[in-house]
């Protein structure tokens, strides 16, 4: 099998499930736009402990993201083909970050001012996926005010509680966070 197939010379590429639309369309970009925060991810995984707590929740959040793609790779008339959990976001992966986010806060005294990424490089790269990621929760939006998204998508959701998991993972993972001042020269 060859990597290269040459379709999607137009512009066009191909959707799950079937057919093909303009590669700047909605739907491609916001699921380009997840793409690119699963490897943002995956560099900070790369930077942890092989294993460790961190190690292990970021392999579930690359592939919980690959599902988030999957349901933004989809035409809508073909929403009906997506199956939940794996192909289609559900209510309960968005409320299952709860928990996470409740109990990393507990593991670090909360930041009063607003934070200057870069403590560490694994806090700096999570500052990063969480930008990666708001992007796009941004384009989720987009696509669900287009009609890409159904009424009844979980994605926009789970987007904007994942954003909220790596702000606070970043800052537990530095451990303390260096506040953003800005002097008078």
């Amino acid at each position: 099998m060859k990597v290269y197939t040459k379709t999607g010379d137009d512009g066009t590429t191909g959707l799950f499930f079937g057919g093909r639309v303009g590669k700047s369309d909605i739907g491609p970009s916001a699921y380009g736009t997840v793409d690119e925060a699963v490897s943002v991810l995956g560099v900070a995984r790369s930077m942890c402990e092989r294993g460790s707590e961190l190690f292990n929740l970021l392999i579930r959040l690359q592939r919980e993201l690959f599902v988030v793609g999957a349901e933004l790779a989809t035409d809508p008339a073909n929403r009906t083909k997506l199956s939940d959990g794996t192909t289609r976001v559900t209510a309960e992966m968005v409320l299952s970050l709860e928990p996470i986010i409740d109990d990393i806060t507990t593991r670090f005294t909360p930041p009063t001012e607003f934070v200057l990424p870069g403590e560490d490089a694994v806090g700096a790269m999570l500052d990063l996926g969480r930008t990666v990621v708001r992007r796009a929760e941004r384009d989720a939006v987009a696509a669900a005010r287009e009609g890409w998204l159904g009424s009844d998508s979980s994605v926009v959701q789970y987007l904007n509680r994942l954003a909220d998991l790596l702000w606070v993972l970043a800052r537990w993972q530095e451990g303390v966070s260096l506040p953003l001042r800005v002097h008078d020269q």
